[in-house]
């Protein structure tokens, strides 16, 4: 019986020694050597698809002779992926991994693969170690500039979210539970006095369901939270008051972002507008610093990409010259400010100003020292780096965002809406590169890794479309799965 997905391959020391495993190897015939270890380890076509770096359809075809492996690089990758004993890979006309002095195989002379690629052989990527999402495998057309492989997904579990059949899509998230506490100023009726302590937890609480990506336990507590803040605003005195005001222009910040994500622009503005006005009023720059951030992020949704960079640069300014707030959370805030304004240059079209403020990020995240999340910004020199990724795609440098995605630890990235951002925009990198199935592999990776963030945003789901629209027909009948199971329409 076929192993389950998740499962690694367990081959037994007899299937090397087997006469139609040699002779498959020697013969070079990969789709004969799949078929053996189906029969004889169990291994899944999609087992095998996660060892050698394929799909389970393009394992499927090989199995089939609809495709043949012909490519040194990929001959390579299964040999590193299967984890294939020396005398085994010399049958197959490779190298060995450990030095030997032994030139022939026992079964005969050895006939040297001709190299089909100017490709460098690349090293092992097993299971547990690390995934090129970038290797030639001749399934899709030649392309004539060889960039460098895409290695920032680590882990089985990601390796196993490529592979794994899609289960059920999240239902989609509404903004409308929102409408009534953003269009009224009417003071809340609460039954009990608010409790500083019991908001502060509770704020943090939605901060920490936005990060995660839980976007539908949110939408269900930010009602009832804003209403409460409303009313604490206008009850307390004093510093309670000013904590009060702080707390709403958080909460107001999370309720922006999570429109944002929904591409309800009217409601995003007027609560980016709540949480400035809230922010001002707490008297702390550093509340202010960071609400200027979602009203740059609403700036830039809605096309106002000049007032959007004008906006963060001018209050990471005002935050970097007022010299009694260079902590590390104002060091953060002032960064992030950095990288929204930077974002906003790059869709802009104005590359120098784009890489002028990321430039200037980069130096603030190497003084704050470490991949933080202070004020729920997770700033760090990975997020710069993560922010780099976007930047470049959007100004249309797939190989530079891929490059850069390559050299990020996904195990670095603490935040899970960060880490689903990331897989995004390399998948949308590798689409605008024309390499459809790595941005299927990366979209499934995000999927996996964050499922509302995935099957609830519409701008996702434009990607979705525009890979089945543009995908070639090796890959396009699972991108229509994909799209099926997120609930994408043509």
């Amino acid at each position: 019986m076929p192993g389950r997905a998740n499962d690694l391959i367990v081959i037994p020391d007899a299937f090397w020694q087997r006469t139609d495993t040699t002779a498959a190897l020697r013969s070079r015939n990969i789709g004969q050597f799949f078929a053996l270890l189906r029969q004889y380890a169990g291994a899944s076509q999609t087992q095998i698809g996660m060892a050698c770096g394929m799909t389970q359809s393009k394992v499927s075809d090989i199995i089939r002779g609809i495709q043949q492996v012909e490519s040194l690089a990929v001959f390579e990758r299964i040999a590193d992926g299967l984890r294939i004993p020396d005398p085994a890979r010399i049958t197959l006309g490779l190298a060995p991994r450990a030095p030997s002095r032994q030139t022939v195989s026992p079964s005969g002379p050895v006939r040297p693969i001709p190299p089909r690629d100017d490709h460098r052989a690349l090293g092992a990527t097993h299971v547990s170690d690390l995934l090129s999402l970038d290797l030639e495998d001749g399934q899709e057309e030649e392309d004539p500039v060889r960039r460098r492989t895409f290695v920032g997904l680590t882990g089985a579990s990601i390796l196993s979210a490529m592979f794994a059949d899609p289960a059920r899509g999240e239902p989609p998230v509404d903004g409308e539970p929102l409408t009534p506490v953003l269009t009224s100023h009417a003071p809340a009726t609460l039954p009990t006095p608010p409790d500083i302590t019991a908001l502060t937890t509770a704020v943090n609480s939605t901060r920490r369901q936005y990060q995660a990506c839980r976007y539908s336990e949110l939408i269900n507590s930010l009602p009832g939270l804003l209403a409460q803040l409303h009313a604490a605003c206008r009850t307390f005195d004093g510093e309670a008051r000013l904590q009060a005001y702080s707390l709403s222009a958080d909460a107001h910040h999370v309720t922006a972002g999570l429109l944002l994500k929904l591409d309800d622009q009217g409601l995003a503005y007027l609560a980016a507008d709540r949480s400035m006005r809230a922010a001002q009023a707490s008297e702390d720059p550093i509340t202010t610093g960071a609400s200027a951030r979602i009203i740059t992020h609403t700036l830039m949704n809605g096309g106002h990409l000049a007032a959007a960079i004008n906006t963060a640069s001018s209050q990471a300014a005002r935050l970097d010259r007022d010299g009694s707030c260079h902590t590390p959370e104002s060091v953060s805030v002032y960064g992030s400010l950095l990288l929204r304004g930077a974002i906003a240059a790059a869709q802009h079209g104005n590359r120098g100003t784009a890489y002028e403020l990321l430039a200037e990020a980069d130096d603030a995240g190497q003084r704050l020292g470490i991949d933080g999340n202070l004020r729920w910004t997770a700033f760090g020199p990975t997020n710069t780096k993560v922010h780099r990724v976007n930047i470049a795609v959007t100004l249309g440098d797939a190989g530079t965002a891929v490059d850069v995605a390559r050299g990020i630890d996904l195990a670095a990235i603490t935040v899970t809406e960060r880490k689903a951002s990331l897989l995004i925009d390399t998948a949308r990198a590798f689409l605008q590169w024309g390499k459809h199935e790595k941005a299927y592999l990366a979209l499934r990776a995000a999927e996996q890794t964050a499922p509302e963030e995935v099957g609830g945003r519409p701008s996702v789901h434009r990607l979705v479309r525009e890979l089945v629209t543009t995908a070639p027909p090796t890959v396009r009948r699972e991108a229509e799965d994909f799209a099926r199971h997120l609930g994408v329409s043509r």
